[in-house]
């Protein structure tokens, strides 16, 4: 039985047939959460609730896609707000650094021993929180699934069902977006040479 059957008797109420759908695409969906959240028992909930989310919007579910990209999505978007609320939990964050195309946020260092650094270090991480808030919501998904998950282009390109090049472009407007905000508040300061900024004028 195809996909869009099974998603047909599903929305008819069909419960068999929309198990069927959660076996055939478990496996990625879990794959996903964990590659995002880091945590093994997060991710399981995660997965779990994206296919609740799934079933009860599954009327409104126009077949544009297929059902694995649609849940996909799904898992994607609860994913980007388990990260969001996470980051507003930590005490410290990564020094922020724009400039490097192909590698995510440096590791904080261990601060523990100098205060003041650790202090500077929680205000420079509340202040990219708020600069990842300003920016919009097609540029904020790629780049938080790219600095904060580490995924690769390919696999933002498959969770949010964009072109490679999309996802490239919208990154690299991100980065400079958000480079623009954290100057304006104070909190970054742009090197004498930016690699990003000779990489986009290239383009």
């Amino acid at each position: 039985m195809t996909d869009q059957e099974l998603v047909r008797r599903a929305k008819a109420g069909d419960q068999d047939a929309f198990e069927q759908l959660v076996l055939d695409n478990q496996n990625r969906v879990y794959s996903l959460a964990l590659r995002l959240s880091g945590d093994r028992e997060e991710a399981a909930d995660l997965a779990q609730e994206a296919f609740l989310k799934a079933w009860r919007s599954l009327p409104s579910f126009q077949g544009e896609s297929s059902f694995a990209t649609w849940v996909y999505r799904l898992t994607t978007n609860l994913c980007i707000d388990y990260l969001r609320r996470q980051r507003r939990r930590q005490e410290t964050a990564p020094s922020v650094s724009l400039d490097d195309e192909e590698s995510g946020w440096a590791e904080p260092a261990d601060w523990e021993q100098d205060p003041h650094r650790k202090l500077e270090a929680s205000e420079r991480g509340r202040a990219l929180a708020r600069g990842l808030e300003q920016l919009p919501e097609h540029q904020r998904r790629p780049l938080i699934l790219r600095e904060l998950s580490g995924m690769s282009y390919q696999e933002i390109a498959q969770a949010l069902d964009l072109d490679l090049g999309t996802v490239k472009s919208r990154i690299a407007r991100a980065r400079l977006s958000l480079r623009k905000i954290l100057l304006e508040d104070g909190n970054f300061f742009d090197p004498p040479s930016s690699n990003l900024t000779k990489k986009e004028n290239r383009r």
